[in-house]
């Protein structure tokens, strides 16, 4: 069995009711709910909530696969890890150990139901223990004290001959629930990555952020899963 999990809390002290707010005309949410819809392969996805808002506008979608769970109050403050309501509900959801859990955040509306199931096959068939989603960024990292990170300025690299570094842009991250238990975090042993698209790395945690992804959505409009 394959699950997806999405957190989806009420509080956001940058954007209030962010997983809600309209984005291209669909509530945030909708827009991982539906490319996991698509997805033949997830069985269930759950949206963890502690907002009655949140979860009435989530069973409005009316999609058949998705379910509600409605989270602890203290696995929903502002301290609180995205671990910890990812434990609370398979403590009590009845699960099997090798059953896959992937959790999905909402903030990455640009994750289309292809980058899933490429993501699930690479998982599955290289055995991995866990795996995660990254872009590939071309940028030159520098210490504080003057020294370069990833590469030698008086031999400044070309882009076409700049291999890059695999950076974490947030849209998911798959486990088995025996690892999940066992290391009460996403990653765990052996760990696979899934290559995204580089405009996939912006994630919706500012203001500024929406009117970036609005944009590409309506650029990309071969993205849409409506």
């Amino acid at each position: 069995m394959i699950v997806a999990f999405i957190p989806a809390r009420g509080g956001s002290k940058s954007i209030p009711l962010k997983n809600i707010k309209p984005l291209n005309g669909k509530p945030l949410v909708y827009w991982s709910i539906a490319a996991l819809g698509n997805t033949p392969c997830v069985d269930e996805i759950i949206v963890a909530t502690d907002s009655e808002e949140i979860a009435k506008t989530v069973e409005d979608f009316n999609m058949s696969k998705t379910k509600i769970y409605r989270r602890k109050a203290e696995n929903a403050t502002d301290t609180a890890t995205t671990e910890s309501v990812m434990l609370e509900y398979i403590n009590q959801s009845g699960l099997q150990n090798d059953d896959i859990f992937m959790l999905v955040q909402a903030t990455s509306p640009l994750t289309q139901t292809k980058h899933f199931e490429e993501a699930l096959e690479l998982y599955k068939k290289n055995n991995y223990d866990s795996l995660l989603s990254c872009v590939r960024n071309y940028r030159f990292f520098w210490n504080e004290n003057g020294t370069p990170r990833n590469y030698d300025y008086m031999n400044r690299p070309r882009r076409q001959d700049f291999s890059g570094q695999l950076m974490e842009n947030g849209a998911f991250y798959i486990n088995s629930i025996a690892g999940i238990k066992k290391s009460h975090n996403r990653l765990y042993g052996k760990i696979g990555i899934y290559e995204m698209p580089e405009y996939t790395a912006i994630e919706l945690d500012e203001p500024g952020d929406w009117i970036i992804v609005e944009q590409l959505i309506k650029k990309k409009a071969q993205l849409s899963v409506i």
